[in-house]
């Protein structure tokens, strides 16, 4: 579907990485796809729209923020909304979203450009089932994933390699 798209555009994915690296931001384009400029990944979306998936992304950065990690993470992370089934809670979680940002005076949720004034946003609609849900899924799907570990220093389980205990655990020379 998103290759179709493409060719009705005449646009080909590297045309469009190329304008998502020169625009200077996190882009959404108008073929199913949201791309970062500072990186070589790009997201198709099928279900939801580029938009609801930025959205995603943000919100998905500032409940669980670590500057050291890279979008790519995030995106896979939320990836999974993008299903027939998320589509109805997506789609009434981001209109909720953007309401409470409309509320304190923003245009949408995406166009905050301070993170303070979005983490107000999400603690208005912190009770609601979308907030709850995205940032229940955000716990396994973005610390889940093995390529996150390095970067917070968790070097995987150690059953198999027999425990903490010879590995490490002792290592406290501070004490």
């Amino acid at each position: 579907m998103g290759i179709e798209r493409l060719n009705k555009t005449g646009m080909t994915r590297r045309a469009l990485l190329g304008r998502a690296i020169a625009a200077g931001a996190l882009t959404v384009t108008g073929v199913g796809f949201v791309a970062a400029p500072n990186a070589a990944w790009a997201m198709e979306v099928t279900v939801i729209t580029p938009a609801q998936m930025a959205a995603l992304l943000q919100m998905a950065r500032d409940i669980y923020p670590h500057d050291q990690v890279p979008d790519k993470f995030y995106a896979v992370a939320v990836k999974g909304y993008d299903a027939e089934d998320k589509k109805a809670l997506v789609e009434a979680g981001i209109a909720e979203l953007d309401a409470a940002a409309k509320a304190q005076g923003h245009a949408d949720y995406v166009s905050i450009g301070w993170e303070e004034d979005r983490v107000k946003v999400l603690t208005a609609i912190a009770a609601g089932t979308f907030f709850n849900t995205v940032r229940a899924g955000l716990v396994t799907g973005l610390y889940n994933q093995k390529e996150v570990w390095p970067i917070f220093g968790y070097e995987g389980e150690s059953f198999s390699q027999g425990g903490y205990i010879d590995r490490g655990f002792d290592d406290i020379d501070w004490l």
